[in-house]
């Protein structure tokens, strides 16, 4: 099971900030957290960058138990 790791809006959005989820790919484990967490989280997870091991990759990168899936919603700020 890869851990799931979810920051700003994507935390707010899903009420927790991390789980793990049985998946083989990224893809997979965005579609069961989707499933998971609902349309309000599918429309943050629209804007947000996913890291797995502190790298950005694509989607059908596979995932293990030993795995970091980061979900990262754009930063904002400044004065």
């Amino acid at each position: 099971m890869a851990v799931i790791r979810l920051f700003a809006q994507a935390r707010e959005a899903a009420g927790t900030g991390t789980t793990t989820i049985d998946a083989p790919t990224v893809a997979a484990v965005l579609d069961q957290a989707v499933a998971r967490w609902g349309e309000g989280f599918a429309a943050v997870l629209a804007g947000c960058k996913v890291w797995v091991n502190g790298e950005e990759v694509p989607l059908a990168t596979a995932v293990g138990d030993k795995d970091e899936v980061a979900v990262l919603p754009p930063v904002s700020g400044g004065s």
